[in-house]
């Protein structure tokens, strides 16, 4: 499976100086419109000097009217890392021609090699196409219309509502297992597969906001409101299950899920596998939660206090019938945490086994 090249946290910050309402994205609709070619690139001097041959040494304050009148010579257009001002018009660029590169064209080839060769940020405008390449390091992203980013993202809006509903039910589902003494692997693995896959569609959508720029305010507005509780789900879910006597810790497990495939998110053995459980048949029935989730729904509580908690209890069990003093004897939880603990947890009971019926 070929992996998003906007997952490069670099090209996530290069879209972002691209992104719709910036002034770079304003010059370089401006080169597009005026059907010009370009290659930009964005760096600090002494980082691309040992590459400049020849060209201009403007040194201006940058704008998006003197970045379009510099595009019509024809040299690549030097711009300092804060974009602040415009260094070198007209240069010519010689990268190393033994570092690899897939492009065919002489300027995308010249700014891929300065991408990989450098940690510069290399903006490649096609002249016969009206395309807009960006290249960081190894990573290259075409830029698409907004149009075309906005039709992906309110697709992906919808396609994380149908996955947040169905991580939702299968949540709940846990819960009252949990709370009748019944889980099997297979409930655990359900709510795992959901939410990985709600927390993929998550960052793809994240990454379309990025591109949006000011046109992405909605789909931002919409997807915090989905995304509300996923990763949290996901990491108590870990929490609670997690084989600790083959696993690590809990990023290993999050790093075992985000190494699987698609494809692999629907095999129960791979899933079984993320938790550090090598036999599925062998665990059905035989798992008791550690109380994560409980906590995570019952109460708004951080890291270091949901710990003293679980370890102030020999189980889940324990835990549900806990008496307000027993925790408020739970060292550093106030009193007040404690009550929240205690009737936070019975909602939960209540709720849940009250849905189940």
């Amino acid at each position: 499976m070929a992996l998003d090249p906007r997952r490069n946290p670099r090209l996530i910050a290069a879209l972002k100086l691209l992104a719709p309402g910036s002034e770079l994205r304003a010059g370089v609709n401006d080169i597009i419109k005026g059907h010009l070619g370009a290659l930009i690139v964005i760096a600090d001097r002494e980082e691309i000097e040992p590459l400049v041959s020849g060209g201009l040494d403007v040194d201006i304050p940058f704008s998006p009217q003197m970045l379009y009148e510099l595009a019509k010579l024809d040299g690549a257009i030097l711009l300092d890392a804060g974009l602040a001002r415009i260094l070198i018009a007209n240069v010519h660029l010689m990268p190393d021609a033994a570092v690899p590169t897939s492009e065919t064209g002489t300027r995308h080839r010249t700014a891929e090699r300065v991408a990989r060769q450098t940690g510069a940020i290399v903006i490649a405008i096609s002249q016969e196409r009206d395309t807009v390449n960006v290249y960081t390091g190894g990573a290259r992203y075409q830029l698409d219309s907004i149009s075309e980013v906005l039709a992906k993202a309110t697709q992906g809006l919808s396609t994380l509502q149908n996955r947040r509903t169905q991580l939702d039910r299968a949540a709940d589902d846990l819960t009252l297992q949990e709370l009748v003494g019944d889980v099997v692997i297979d409930d655990v693995l359900t709510v795992l597969q959901r939410s990985e896959m709600a927390a993929r569609m998550i960052g793809e959508l994240e990454r379309n906001v990025v591109e949006l720029g000011l046109d992405g305010r909605l789909v931002a507005m919409q997807l915090s409101e989905l995304s509300d509780g996923v990763f949290e789900e996901r990491i108590a879910t870990i929490r609670d299950y997690r084989n600790a006597e083959t696993t690590a810790d809990d990023d290993e497990v999050v790093q075992r899920l985000a190494g699987l495939r698609y494809s692999e998110l629907v095999v129960v053995r791979k899933l079984a596998e993320t938790l550090g459980y090598e036999a599925v048949a062998g665990s059905e029935g035989a798992l008791r939660p550690r109380g994560y989730r409980a906590l995570a729904r019952a109460a708004d509580l951080d890291d270091a206090e949901t710990a003293q908690v679980i370890a102030a209890f020999p189980s889940f069990d324990a835990l549900m019938r806990a008496t307000l003093r027993e925790l408020e004897a739970v060292d550093g939880l106030a009193p007040s945490r404690a009550d929240d603990v205690q009737q936070g947890l019975r909602r939960l009971h209540d709720r849940v086994l009250r849905q189940g019926k």
